[in-house]
């Protein structure tokens, strides 16, 4: 820092304040700093910021296939919302959700964040993963609400509305591709269907797993096109319905006169043909509570009570649903 107040002509305190980003600094002043550290090759140290301010300005975030459309769309909410809090982000996505690769990740993370927000622990075995103690944490994983602040949609409630709408069209009851049984998500779908077919008083078709792919979805919608019996298809998520809807198409089966279909996220179901009834999850607002809850604790670590925060899910109608046949 030294360096490059020697070199730019100014103060460290005014070397200080460009690397902190402040405003009180002219903006030829602060270009002719930005120069030197360019020069000079200077990049602020986020150690000695913590050990000087008690902060590193920078939050960790933990997550497992990013690269699904659902958790990148959470992942850019969280990023937006801590960049307009200054916040920089150490993003880790792990390659499984081994318990062990998690305590990686958090290791890797535990002596440079402020705090983590962790997206997924849908771990492959039912054990808990210890979370680091004294680390200020929100989980997308209501598995550990007793425990840490959770966010996430209200998976039972966007069900319901799936099941609700197709019952309330008059098909007689409603058939399943379920998520990967290592998915919480996948598991609280599957459940909330049993249970209002359940209370509706209708029959419990055999479930149908995929594995969140396009190509999970075709594999059992060739399945369902077996089955002249099926009128009506809820899939856990778009892109299995997406599958659906072409083993449907190929087989000859019309949608929605023959078979409904409704899907979960409203990500893509716009642009499918025809366009697809489904769940809408909002992303964006689960990411700015993971954030807000966050921030929360960083300002007042031994007072804040953990919560669990529902985000509430709504039922997109289009074309994809219509009367049962007959």
């Amino acid at each position: 820092m030294a360096d490059v107040a020697l070199l730019a002509g100014v103060s460290s305190q005014t070397v200080s304040r460009v690397a902190r980003g402040e405003l009180s600094v002219k903006p030829a002043t602060a270009e002719k700093v930005r120069a030197a550290m360019r020069e000079l090759g200077y990049l602020p140290n986020r150690a000695a910021r913590a050990l000087r301010y008690g902060s590193f300005g920078t939050i960790g975030v933990v997550g497992h296939q990013l690269s699904r459309t659902g958790e990148a769309h959470i992942t850019e909410a969280v990023i937006e919302a801590l960049r307009e809090r200054d916040y920089s982000v150490m993003l880790i996505d792990t390659p499984t959700t081994s318990a062990a690769d998690l305590l990686d990740a958090f290791t890797k993370l535990g002596q440079s964040v402020d705090g983590m927000v962790v997206l997924r622990l849908e771990t492959q075995k039912p054990a808990r993963v210890e979370l680091p103690a004294r680390m200020p944490i929100v989980v997308g994983d209501f598995r550990y609400a007793d425990s840490h602040t959770a966010v996430g949609t209200d998976q039972a409630g966007g069900t319901r509305l799936a099941v609700d709408h197709l019952l309330g069209l008059g098909h007689r009851t409603i058939h399943h591709v379920s998520g990967p049984r290592s998915s919480v998500q996948a598991t609280a779908r599957e459940e909330a269907w049993t249970a209002a077919l359940r209370e509706a008083g209708r029959e419990v078709p055999q479930v149908l797993r995929g594995d969140w792919t396009p190509r999970s979805g075709y594999a059992a919608g060739l399945r369902l096109v077996a089955d002249p019996a099926v009128t009506a298809v809820f899939c856990a998520n778009d892109e299995m319905a997406q599958g659906v809807l072409r083993a449907l198409h190929e087989a000859g089966r019309r949608v929605p006169e023959d078979v409904s279909v409704v899907g979960f996220d409203d990500l893509m179901a716009e642009w499918l043909w025809p366009p697809l009834t489904t769940i809408a999850q909002d992303f964006t607002t689960i990411g700015r509570e993971l954030v807000s809850a966050l921030i929360e604790q960083l300002g007042a670590p031994d007072r804040v009570a953990t919560k669990r925060i529902l985000v509430s899910a709504r039922l997109v109608v289009r074309k994809s649903t219509g009367p049962a046949r007959g």
